[in-house]
């Protein structure tokens, strides 16, 4: 199971909320954390709109680029952010928000994987060229349909790059229940079974991340804040630093809890069949050469007698010596 903590924009534009996000990341016990690379230019042009759920969760409308260029990460940031993940402990990751150019200034870093934003899914440039890094992509499928998703792989085996991540996801901040379609996840996994999928839980709480983990989902990301009351259109569907880090707690017991397709007994149940399971037994007091019958013969604990499965078999057997009742049948009585 890997865990990604979305930073996003939630720096705010300042470093050291930057670096405070990737300790609280740690201390929750993210496996990664992931930011957003980009030039407000890059991203969009003037003419463009904030989302509603921007609008709702900033309280404020104004341009898309006037709103993040506020939450770019400067340049000069990117060492010290992947030096203080070097020291957490923790993977750094981050989007290329910002097109080609934002995919070639991450790529001097070395990342391990690439993360894909569910608007870029249908970017085939960006797919195509970030495809010949030969790096795994982590690709978000939000507002996307099954068909989007087959070009977008599509695109990305062409060049030769088979390590791909699908997330399953819903654009929206937050995401109600009735917009999480958990079942769409299971469609992807059948549609990919070659490839790992996972979720980008945008919900509140931690039950859907926890139900996706239940499902299948081997990756879970999820926006983490230092405080959902600071200003920016993601911090309202974020987890806290608590919420967080009890998420994670949650997600790692999943596995164990759902432990062995095989059926068997555990180890700690092989002394309690002894126990608890029931063999047979004499039901009254039993005569030699009296015949075993329904009348003389029950089931009970324990269970280390007779298996009641070879109850019709004793049946009609003659008694080869007196039987107490209450006693358990072995073979040598009949």
């Amino acid at each position: 199971m890997f865990i990604i903590a979305e930073a996003g924009v939630n720096h705010n534009g300042r470093l050291d909320l930057a670096l405070k996000l990737i300790e609280a990341a740690a201390e929750a016990g993210a496996d990664a954390i992931k930011f957003q690379t980009f030039k407000a230019e890059q991203v969009t042009t003037a003419q463009g709109k904030m989302a509603e759920y921007q609008k709702r969760n900033t309280g404020k409308t104004e341009s898309q680029i006037k709103m993040i260029r506020k939450l770019e990460m400067a340049d000069d940031w990117y060492p010290k952010i992947i030096k203080h993940c070097q020291e957490k402990n923790i993977l750094f990751l981050s989007a290329p928000h910002g097109h080609i150019s934002s995919a070639d200034f991450l790529k001097k870093f070395d990342m391990a994987a690439y993360k894909i934003a569910s608007g870029d899914l249908t970017n085939r440039p960006l797919l195509e060229h970030i495809a010949q890094f030969n790096k795994l992509m982590i690709i978000s499928t939000g507002m996307a349909n099954l068909k989007e998703i087959l070009e977008a792989v599509s695109w990305i085996k062409k060049t030769g790059n088979n390590k791909i991540i699908l997330l399953h996801c819903t654009t929206n901040y937050p995401c109600p229940p009735h917009e999480v379609n958990l079942a769409a996840m299971q469609t992807m996994m059948r549609t990919f079974p070659n490839l790992p999928i996972g979720y980008s839980d945008h919900t509140e709480g931690h039950q859907v991340s926890i139900m996706a983990v239940t499902l299948g989902a081997c990756v879970i990301e999820k926006h983490l804040t230092l405080d959902k009351n600071l200003p920016g259109p993601d911090h309202q569907a974020s987890s806290d630093p608590q919420e967080f880090k009890a998420t994670v707690k949650t997600i790692r017991v999943i596995p164990i809890i759902i432990g062995s397709p095989i059926k068997k007994p555990n180890k700690s149940e092989i002394e309690i069949i002894k126990i608890v399971r029931k063999s047979i037994v004499a039901a009254a007091s039993i005569k030699k050469g009296e015949k075993f019958t329904s009348q003389n013969l029950t089931v009970k604990r324990p269970g280390h007698g007779i298996h009641p499965k070879f109850y019709e078999n004793i049946l009609g057997k003659t008694a080869k010596r007196n039987l107490p009742n209450d006693i358990l049948i072995s073979k040598k009585d009949f």
